[in-house]
């Protein structure tokens, strides 16, 4: 990528669609920025005004991309992309002659968080022990709006993604608290996925779930930021429970997820909800249920689960995507 190659690089949630700038092949992302799902028509509209605000503004020749990647949260099959989590859509086609594009790379945004990992700096991870080399097959999972799974594998030719839609894969009690938990929550959701419970949109759902089995009526949902809030103050016992529980099922999932891939060189777990968890995260029963598989304890024993603290870690992986085609 040299100058008149500029790249833009996108990861675009159910929330949230950050941006930024790519020079050259392996550069670093630059003009980041993140803007609001909600305050724009659609991507075309979004990418507009990303550009608009960058020194010079969108029609500065030096800082026009010819050439884009964009993540993006949902399933990626043909020309038309629609979005689980968020009312944006968008055909392939019309978004890069709109832009003026000459190439636009589409991919799911968990296969580029994936490719991101054997990039990754020691300063864009935290791990209860070392940090290890990638090497092998990685899983990622990152609770966020929804709840993404990825994994990526390498090869003779370089690291390979693999995109799925994991998060969608029904949950898995471990215990009879848990039996009951779900039991409940399948009164209101027939089929209860991992993502009904482990995201942004399902921690409501959960804390409702937890609240009720202790005998506490809600007078009205709290969203899933305050139930985060609550809990890590301790201003609340429910929200509390809320986040033991949660971080207990992510971590049974993970192990599934792990096992799944054959991940033995590590799964990182990525989105926006467990890096606001800090030490609580850490102090929880998570390592203990992602090792908890009966007969393949001493498998995934062997599995390190890494933390990534950096939010933006995915337009590298939708860069390395892009530099790949």
């Amino acid at each position: 990528m040299n100058r008149d190659g500029l790249c833009l690089v996108a990861d675009v949630g159910g929330s949230n669609a950050r941006f930024g700038l790519v020079e050259r092949a392996g550069g670093p992302i630059l003009h980041v920025r993140s803007l609001p799902v909600a305050a724009h028509a659609g991507l075309a509209e979004a990418v507009e005004a990303y550009l608009e605000g960058l020194p010079g503004g969108a029609d500065a020749r030096p800082l026009r991309p010819r050439h884009a990647a964009v993540a993006v949260a949902t399933a990626v099959a043909g020309d038309m992309v629609e979005f689980t989590n968020s009312p944006w859509g968008f055909s392939i086609a019309a978004a890069r002659e709109g832009l003026g594009l000459e190439r636009l790379l589409v991919l799911n945004d968990f296969e580029a968080l994936a490719l991101s990992l054997p990039r990754l700096r020691p300063d864009q991870l935290r791990g209860s022990g070392g940090l290890p080399t990638p090497q092998g097959t990685l899983a990622v999972i990152g609770p966020g709006t929804g709840l993404g799974v990825g994994g990526v594998i390498q090869t003779a030719h370089g690291w390979v993604a693999l995109p799925g839609e994991g998060g969608h894969a029904t949950l898995a009690p471990a215990d009879d608290f848990e039996s009951e938990l779900l039991a409940l929550v399948r009164r209101e959701h027939a089929h209860v996925s991992a993502e009904r419970l482990l995201s942004g949109i399902g921690l409501p759902v959960l804390h409702a779930a937890v609240a009720r089995l202790g005998g506490q009526a809600l007078a009205a949902p709290l969203a899933a930021e305050q139930i985060v809030e609550n809990g890590i103050a301790g201003q609340d016992a429910s929200c509390a429970q809320t986040l033991d529980v949660f971080c207990a099922l992510l971590g049974g999932f993970a192990g599934s997820v792990a096992l799944t891939l054959g991940a033995r060189g590590g799964v990182y777990i990525g989105g926006g909800i467990v890096p606001r968890l800090g030490d609580r995260f850490f102090a929880s029963r998570f390592r203990e249920r992602f090792e908890a598989k009966g007969r393949f304890r001493s498998y995934l024993e062997a599995v390190p689960t890494v933390l990534i603290t950096d939010t933006l870690a995915a337009l590298s992986g939708a860069a390395l995507a892009l530099e790949q085609v």
